[in-house]
């Protein structure tokens, strides 16, 4: 590994999109969701469309 190669000391992050969950486990969930869909597409998706968020948390057991 590089040293300091982490993506937290990037300086060039903007927020684009902000989804609040009632549910610190809701929260998790769909952070671990995310990052394991990998797609640059899906995530696309995501920030113009954030209704999908909410049919992924109601789709959870």
């Amino acid at each position: 590994m590089y040293s300091n190669s982490y993506s937290k000391i990037a300086e060039d992050w903007e927020l684009v999109l902000s989804f609040e969950c009632d549910q610190k486990n809701d929260a998790l969930y769909l952070e671990k969701f995310i990052k394991k869909m990998k797609s640059k597409t899906f995530i696309k998706k995501v920030i113009s469309n954030p209704e999908i968020l909410i049919d992924i948390l109601s789709k959870k057991q």
